[in-house]
């Protein structure tokens, strides 16, 4: 019995571990969230894969790899499906183009298609992400408790800790603390929590969406300096046309890196402007700056991590390949898509100007 209960908790652990790495990608939904009919549907999931497809992920373990089809070809697995089958199907298939499945551009396109989702947890990063982020937090959290609080600013760290001022064992103390932030903030008082809920939420797409990006740049640069490497090869040199396609992708790959960088940049200039006076109107238009950008950012980040993280899984030490080798993989696994991603950044960069 102690055995099978270890087990049962080692599962669970696991399970979790599985269900939190899917809040936390870009390029995995769980589509237990979905409304479908068909159970075995719910039991799969959407996947990008490294040409930046939507597929749906049949199964997946350590030793059978990855199933996965794309959403026209599953009529093939569920030949006996009927309506039900049917209605899954074009459900589905307005997935086929969504660039990223972050839990923040997947919120936008549930609601964009009116659907609804009963687990609204299943909508928000894992405790893990969010601890790990908390640092990265403090930026966006500080101006915000420094400019309400002042001086006592020091003895409150995070949003949560303005939430336990609220609930002071004494009640003229909590009521002071949220009347004095409902002033300040120019809401009313029965809205704080509503407010500090939102405050958080945005600001945690920002330094989610930021992490993945200072994860993926330096890794960028070393494919950048690998992909030179090839260029200066005896293979390439004898091959004009191979060598324009790989200075078109150094070109490609540098501009949509400076780009989305650019974007981050203007995002800090315009929420220090914010938080010179922090108040209700200001903090919407800073949130409707950041929500409209969370789908392009968070495919062009998609596309980026998936092509980086296959090239590292592939090549471990980035001297590894010949040049045919190296050829070959960019070929076929960065070119595909990278199109995609720099038209997405260009509309992205375009998108308030």
């Amino acid at each position: 019995m102690p055995n099978s209960a270890a087990k049962k908790a080692t599962d669970r652990s696991k399970d979790q571990k599985e269900a939190d790495f899917v809040k936390d990608s870009l390029h995995l939904l769980g589509m237990d969230i979905l409304p479908l009919k068909m159970p075995a549907l719910k039991r799969a999931r959407l996947v990008k894969n490294n040409q930046l497809e939507t597929m749906v992920e049949l199964f997946h373990d350590e030793t059978a790899g990855s199933g996965q089809v794309l959403t026209e070809e599953l009529p093939g697995f569920f030949p006996d499906g009927g309506d039900a089958f049917k209605a899954d199907m074009i459900l589905l298939k307005k997935f086929d183009n969504v660039s990223s499945f972050d839990v923040y551009s997947t919120r936008i396109t549930l609601r964009e298609l009116n659907i609804p989702v009963e687990d609204q947890e299943a909508l928000r990063l894992s405790d893990a992400k969010r601890e790990e982020l908390t640092e990265r937090m403090k930026t966006f959290t500080r101006p915000l408790i420094g400019h309400v609080y002042g001086a006592d600013a020091a003895t409150v760290d995070d949003l949560q800790g303005i939430l336990g001022m609220f609930k002071d064992p004494d009640p003229r103390t909590a009521l002071a603390n949220l009347r004095k932030m409902a002033d300040s903030l120019g809401v009313d008082l029965l809205d704080i929590p509503k407010f500090l809920e939102d405050y958080g939420d945005i600001f945690l797409s920002l330094a989610f969406f930021r992490d993945i990006l200072d994860r993926t740049v330096p890794t960028i640069h070393q494919y950048l300096e690998w992909l030179h490497e090839l260029r200066g090869s005896f293979v390439v040199k004898q091959d004009r046309a191979q060598d324009v396609m790989l200075a078109k992708i150094e070109a490609d790959l540098t501009d949509i890196t400076g780009s989305i960088t650019g974007r981050f940049e203007s995002f800090d200039r315009q929420t220090q402007d914010f938080w010179t006076d922090i108040n209700a109107e200001r903090f919407h238009q800073v949130r409707e700056m950041i929500t409209a950008h969370h789908r392009t950012v968070g495919g062009v980040l998609c596309g980026l991590t998936l092509k980086m993280e296959h090239w590292k899984s592939k090549f471990k030490n980035s001297g590894v390949g010949g040049p045919q080798q190296r050829l070959e993989f960019t070929r076929s696994e960065v070119l595909p898509g990278l199109d995609w991603i720099k038209d997405l950044e260009r509309r992205g960069s375009q998108i308030g100007t």
